[in-house]
């Protein structure tokens, strides 16, 4: 396999490390509290007008089943784009942009996979740190997508 570079976003939330293909993101911006949307499922935290539509936010720790969700001061939304649809990610620390080696980059192991592996595309290895590689474009289901 050759030796190719992928620009990601590594994130926090829970203290976990996570990242995404930078390309998947469209902005990312400073939090604020989305309105409740009744009879949604319990890991969408509501909705808010993000440039005069209607963005839907995410909450990561409760979509994975993690457990606490408390929001941190200096929180951030991403917005993730994925086949024209738009969603908002709730996420602790926005750390940064890096270049990650596909060298560094291993799939996940089966017991992880299992679990979630629509949402994983892998691992990176990098500073001694495991990062987990997400696919934003896949948090949602088909069904959840037509009901947000």
């Amino acid at each position: 396999m050759e030796n190719k570079e992928v620009k990601v976003l590594i994130f926090s939330i829970n203290g976990e490390h996570y990242a995404t293909d930078i390309m998947e993101v469209e902005r990312i911006l400073g939090y604020e509290e989305p309105t409740t949307l009744p009879d949604s499922p319990n890991f969408v935290q509501g909705v808010i007008n993000y440039e005069g539509n209607i963005l839907p936010v995410l909450s990561l720790t409760k979509r994975f089943g993690l457990e606490k969700d408390e929001i941190k001061n200096d929180a951030k939304i991403i917005v993730a784009k994925q086949d024209g649809n738009k969603i908002g990610i709730i996420v602790d620390i926005v750390s940064e942009v890096r270049d990650v080696s596909s060298k560094n980059i291993e799939a996940a192991p089966d017991i992880v996979a299992g679990i979630s592996q629509r949402y994983i595309k892998g691992l990176i290895k990098i500073d001694g740190k495991i990062i987990i590689f997400l696919n934003l474009g896949t948090i949602l289901t088909e069904e959840e997508k037509k009901l947000i």
